[in-house]
């Protein structure tokens, strides 16, 4: 972790465990942040929607009470509904699978929250599971946690350069067997508390719920590749994403989604337990983003990089071969075919051992 003392540090609370833990760990080497809780929550003309605010502020304020800290409470709210929920119906109405974790540390932990309060800060530390570390030139690297499970560089993948050089991740060279550990030995409120899972605010409602009330119902026809047999009806291509197998609804399966034809309003699936159409070893990212440098920079000659990438929040990293193509995007071809490769999601690339990580850019196929 990187040295604070002297630094003045913003530490992000979510009331979670990672973020509790991560207070305890800047305490135990003599570091005093202030306590931020980023506010955030259902839109206001919404009354059906539930959400935990209240619980995890409580959380937040018991770890500021145990340290003896200043916590206070930002409410971003309106920026989080105006750049990450219309980043994410943009995705959607577009027949795109979208990464709102992605685009909310970008645009909202390291973002807004650094133009409103973090540029009086020389460090923002969060919960995460990453690491960073500083080459030989001073640059600093994101690089991944030693718990693959838990590793989190993919949804920083996206951040600035400015923002991962603040970013300090305390809990990130942890596994989350000792980061239970740490705050059971801390009596930190948040010790049992489970992960969170899914759009930060949404709370138990559906994430189909969530699409529905923005974008409708539009039913088109459900067709077998195969046979080209109309299966049944669907209520929206919007509700579905690239590679979903449950929730469709249909006997006989199972079925995998493989294509929606926005034009056409058609979902287009296949069956069988592991089909082989399902599968991808060759698509497109588009607006490659470098967090430290461009790795094509460092290269004379030879304009293909071997890599390794993941194209969704997995412990696992496939081995490929990534080339630069003259419209600025990027070509990557895979070791092995990859199962559900969904437009819209992003392709994060790492170096071949798979610790530091370059940065990402947006799925797209080859049509």
């Amino acid at each position: 972790m990187k040295n604070l003392h002297g630094k003045r540090v913003a530490a992000l609370l979510s009331g979670g465990v990672d973020s509790s833990v991560a207070v305890a760990v800047l305490a135990e080497q003599g570091i005093r942040p202030d306590l931020w809780y980023i506010q955030i929550g259902p839109d206001r003309d919404t009354t059906d929607f539930t959400c935990t605010i209240e619980e995890d502020l409580e959380m937040a304020q018991a770890v500021a009470h145990k340290y003896g800290l200043p916590l206070q409470v930002i409410d971003l709210h309106k920026d989080y509904w105006d750049k990450v929920v219309d980043y994410t119906i943009s995705q959607v109405r577009q027949g795109l699978t979208p990464n709102p974790d992605v685009m909310c540390n970008r645009l909202i932990k390291f973002g807004v929250f650094d133009e409103r309060v973090g540029k009086d800060y020389d460090i923002i530390a969060t919960g995460h599971y990453a690491t960073t570390e500083e080459d030989e030139q001073g640059r600093t690297w994101l690089c991944t946690s030693p718990d693959p499970v838990k590793d989190q560089t993919d949804f920083l993948a996206q951040l600035q350069p400015w923002q991962l050089q603040k970013a300090c991740f305390p809990i990130g060279h942890l596994p989350k067997s000792e980061v239970r550990a740490i705050a059971e030995r801390e009596h930190l409120s948040a010790a049992h508390r489970k992960d969170s899972q899914g759009i930060c605010f949404l709370g138990k409602i559906n994430y189909n719920d969530y699409i529905r009330k923005f974008l409708g119902e539009q039913p088109g026809q459900v067709i077998d590749r195969a046979t080209g047999k109309v299966l049944g009806m669907h209520r929206g291509l919007w509700f579905h994403t690239i590679g979903q197998r449950k929730g469709l609804g249909f006997g006989g399966g199972p079925w995998f989604v493989v294509e929606k034809d926005m034009a056409r309003n058609i979902l287009w699936v296949v069956n069988g337990y592991d089909p082989i159409e399902s599968y991808s070893d060759h698509f497109r990212a588009t607006a490659p983003h470098w967090l430290t440098e461009n790795p094509f920079d460092e290269i004379e000659g030879r304009q293909t990089l071997p890599m390794t990438i993941k194209i969704r929040h997995t412990p696992d990293f496939c081995a490929a071969e990534v080339t630069p193509l003259p419209d600025g995007d990027l070509e990557i071809c895979t070791e092995r075919p990859l199962q559900g490769v969904a437009p819209g999601q992003f392709t994060v690339f790492y170096d071949e051992r798979k610790h530091r990580c370059y940065g990402s850019g947006e799925i797209r196929r080859f049509s």
